[in-house]
């Protein structure tokens, strides 16, 4: 089977989908990282930093069993929903290029611009008419961005869907350790332990020791 991730940034795929894409890997799909942006610091776009991150992004992918990312290398100085056809026109063709049969998006209500304007530009590119049928949709969740969101209905993750990565978990914790400095320290949502926890929660509300949550966006079979 082909999977593709679109990412907006470089680490939302091992945050979000890292412990399913070694799942995937270990099943022997064949997965597929595509991330659409390259990374501002402190709103200041920094080549160096960002060459580094890409070094920690193919490690990370390395891990996980995927093929190496592809970078689509946007937005140094504006987001990317000031411009979103300059994201829906690289999705579509990653879509083209893998014929996918799952697609993980990142989720419409996050607390970043960015992986709203990802989630529409996905959305747009695996529409049922746009060339190659998609048969499978997700949204995944990042910590720290999709749980701070504000509290209304229209931002809400709630997952339908739960992925078993019991025996994947501390793969995708070897993975983020790969990006370095995006990691924190406890009990910031992006430190080992604040992915561990929310894995084990996710994992309770399926009946696994560890788990990571979709939204089902489309679900089709021909």
């Amino acid at each position: 089977m082909r999977v593709l991730v679109l990412a907006a940034h470089m680490d939302d795929e091992t945050l979000g989908v890292g412990g399913t894409i070694a799942k995937h890997a270990a099943a022997g799909d064949d997965v597929h990282i595509f991330i659409a942006s390259d990374r501002a610091y402190n709103h200041v776009f920094d080549s160096h930093a960002n060459h580094r991150e890409r070094e920690c992004s193919r490690m990370a992918a390395k891990i996980l069993g995927a093929r190496k990312p592809v970078f689509g290398g946007l937005h140094k100085d504006e987001t990317m929903d000031e411009r979103l056809i300059d994201l829906i026109v690289p999705f579509e063709k990653a879509v083209e290029d893998v014929k996918p049969e799952v697609v993980y998006i990142n989720h419409r209500g996050d607390a970043n611009q960015d992986h709203r304007a990802a989630f529409q530009a996905a959305v747009i590119a695996c529409r049922v008419w746009a060339g190659h049928r998609v048969s499978r949709v997700l949204c995944y969740e990042v910590p720290s961005s999709t749980e701070f969101a504000p509290p209304f209905p229209e931002y809400a993750f709630q997952p339908n869907v739960f992925v078993d990565i019991s025996k994947h978990l501390d793969r995708k914790i070897e993975a983020l350790q790969a990006y370095g400095r995006e990691l924190r320290d406890f009990p910031h949502p992006r430190s080992r332990g604040g992915v561990e926890a929310l894995a084990r929660k996710r994992g309770t509300e399926a009946g696994f020791l560890a788990a990571e949550a979709f939204i089902l966006v489309r679900d089709s079979w021909g």
